[in-house]
């Protein structure tokens, strides 16, 4: 993108990598958690995916009023400071304590299992969701990706986790899985009924395992045992991503006065201006329903599978 294109004044610019081919938002979790985080603070952004790293290496990162901030958690707190908004003033000080140490669990521990599955072990369908374009793109992914694959066994090693064997580094995601499964329960976001900071982190990673990594054991984790995650994971979809569809959703998201035969699903932007209010004004002529329906006027604030049917599930284990 052409430099003069960009203009951050009283705008947040996210900086982020391309969508992937597969109608997931990102492939990084930090990308996804950012811009999901955006969406519940109910905050415009701008995309910009010109796959520049920041100045400290990171993406995320973003631009507001010329001013450059790299990393999810200093992003978050910046803007809580400059725009006022604030996801969690409804935790007391203990549910601050417990959110922030299940984020340093999730993005410090569970991140680095997750990407080995990712870029190690699974890398040959990772490379078919990466999105490059031109006569040399197939063998320009393949590239990256064995690039991204050594860069993440060496940084696992450095960081520690990649020094144990294979079945102890699925011990160790397993067991972070079970603690998020049993933290979330029957409760729609892992801290009660209202959504806050830690879900955007918890979603951004539990949905990798959700729906970019087909036929793995955290895939088959989060879709058979632990289903109370997946049923969290599809309420936040639904709820923040109402654009974002998979093959295995049968809900369309778009005006009832449409007809059977028209109804088409709205794809993941690239270069847009993303505003969740505007995106669900009910006065527009595309899109009629409230944040919270979809276009039947049905609610979205919980997953298509009711918590009854997870009680019901614990008890016949």
């Amino acid at each position: 993108r052409k430099e003069q294109e960009l203009d951050s004044k009283d705008a947040i610019i996210l900086h982020q990598f391309s969508r992937p081919t597969n109608g997931v938002p990102s492939l990084s979790p930090f990308c996804l958690k950012m811009e999901t985080y955006l969406r519940m603070a109910d905050l415009p952004y701008q995309n910009y995916f010109d796959g520049k790293l920041s100045p400290q290496g990171k993406m995320p990162w973003i631009e507001y009023n010329h001013k450059q901030v790299s990393g999810t958690e200093f992003i978050i707190d910046f803007l809580e400071e400059k725009l006022g908004v604030n996801l969690n003033k409804h935790l007391g000080p203990h549910e601050r304590a417990v959110s922030r140490a299940v984020t340093k669990m999730v993005e410090e521990h569970f991140y680095w299992t997750l990407a080995y599955c990712q870029w190690v072990e699974n890398l040959h369908e990772t490379q078919k969701m990466v999105s490059l374009f031109g006569p040399f793109s197939d063998l320009l992914k393949w590239i990256l990706c064995h690039l991204t694959k050594g860069i993440v066994k060496r940084e696992m090693y450095g960081h520690g986790i990649g020094r144990f064997s294979e079945e102890e580094m699925y011990t160790l995601m397993e067991k972070d899985m079970r603690t998020l499964a049993g933290l979330l329960g029957d409760k729609k976001y892992i801290m009660g009924q209202n959504v806050s900071t830690v879900d955007a982190t918890v979603f951004g990673h539990l949905a990798q395992a959700m729906w970019t990594l087909p036929g793995t054991r955290p895939e088959r984790l989060i879709k058979g045992e632990l289903i109370n995650l997946a049923m969290y994971c599809e309420r936040i979809r639904r709820k923040f991503w109402p654009e974002w569809h998979h093959d295995d959703d049968n809900t369309l998201y778009e005006s009832e006065e449409s007809s059977e035969a028209s109804k088409t699903y709205s794809p993941l932007q690239d270069f847009s201006f993303y505003s969740r209010t505007e995106t669900f004004d009910e006065e527009g002529n595309s899109i009629s329903q409230t944040p919270d329906t979809d276009y039947t006027g049905h609610s979205l604030f919980d997953s298509d599978v009711d918590m009854d049917d997870y009680r019901d599930h614990e008890q016949c284990k």
